[in-house]
């Protein structure tokens, strides 16, 4: 296990760093596809899980459940959203590439989640870029990822697909160039829809949705702010620069709010058996209302209960549109 990298992005959390950015990021690669060294190591820092992050974390997704606010179905201990790592996870590469030239775009997020972060635990989080390659004139790198708990069990797993370096107004809805499973976002005639995904779970069977406004200073708290650092969902001049009418959700928090549906449906055993996949198919702007919800695909007998797979999207409420979809997994008690 490494040693902290001694520039590690939450230093800018420090108000006197104020306008320190530039210095912080001295020594630091520019965040082009050629700088790639693949396999390359992000490096290890470590993250306190205290009571600052998961307030912020649940104002950002409007998420106060008890389980993170006073306690949980985890020994009476508050714990972390499902998905409270994820974009500590997605910024480690600003260990080694500097933050303030990324005008990247998120495409793909997947998260398997094993186990939840305890209230005031350190965690150690570790991420590599695995792979690199061009697809219809853009350069793609993926990333895998850890967060492991202090004695030593595993908390998520983490893959992301990011363009590096790009023009996001220009690539923002042009979806995937060839989707191998696709989710069409449609509700079946006739379905039922579940408030709970329990013992009589069926194919075929529909989340009760989850309805949502993301505001600019969600977004902006989300993204950064606090950090000094400026980008497409938290500063409008960086978003009308990149191409954008107003600063847009970033994909990680889309990816939040359905980690926190289907947590909703299936309960604690998201935060240990759940798993998550999403495509970012076009932009949410800051402000705009929008539905996530799901469909049964499957229901499998297994040792532990009932595996139940199935496909979730999010849609813009003013036009209907599809904005992320993907697939997603849990097991619940069979009885």
């Amino acid at each position: 296990m490494t040693e902290p990298n001694p520039r590690p992005w939450r230093d800018l959390t420090d108000p006197r760093r104020a306008g320190a950015t530039d210095r912080l990021e001295e020594g630091l690669k520019e965040p082009e596809f050629e700088n790639l060294d693949i396999p390359e190591a992000l490096g290890t820092v470590r993250v306190t899980v205290d009571d600052h992050k998961i307030k912020r974390y649940a104002f950002t997704h409007d998420d106060h459940s008890p389980w993170h606010l006073t306690e949980s179905p985890f020994g009476g201990k508050r714990v972390g959203h499902a998905a409270l790592l994820g974009n500590d996870l997605v910024q480690l590469f600003t260990l080694v590439y500097a933050a303030s030239q990324v005008v990247g775009y998120h495409t793909e997020e997947q998260m398997w989640f094993d186990s939840p972060a305890v209230l005031d635990e350190v965690v150690t989080l570790s991420g590599t870029y695995t792979e690199a390659y061009r697809r219809r004139g853009e350069g793609y790198v993926v990333m895998e990822a850890t967060a492991t708990g202090e004695d030593g069990r595993s908390i998520v797993r983490h893959r992301g697909v990011e363009i590096l370096k790009t023009d996001p107004g220009a690539i923002g809805g042009r979806g995937s160039a060839a989707p191998e499973r696709r989710v069409t976002g449609e509700v079946p005639e006739g379905a039922r829809t579940v408030g709970t995904l329990g013992p009589d779970v069926r194919p075929g069977d529909v989340l009760a949705p989850l309805h949502k406004t993301v505001t600019a200073e969600q977004a902006a708290v989300f993204s950064r702010v606090g950090e000094y650092v400026r980008n497409i969902h938290n500063d409008i001049d960086v978003a009308r620069a990149g191409g954008l009418r107003v600063p847009i959700v970033q994909g990680q928090q889309q990816f939040g709010v359905l980690a926190q549906l289907l947590t909703l449906r299936s309960g604690p055993l998201f935060l240990t058996s759940g798993w998550l996949r999403v495509k970012f198919l076009a932009p949410l702007e800051v402000f705009e209302p929008f539905t996530s919800t799901g469909v049964v695909t499957a229901v499998t007998p297994v040792d532990d209960g009932l595996r139940v797979d199935l496909e979730v999207w999010v849609r813009r409420d003013a036009d209907n549109r599809l904005l992320t979809a993907g697939w997603a997994a849990v097991t619940v008690p069979a009885s």
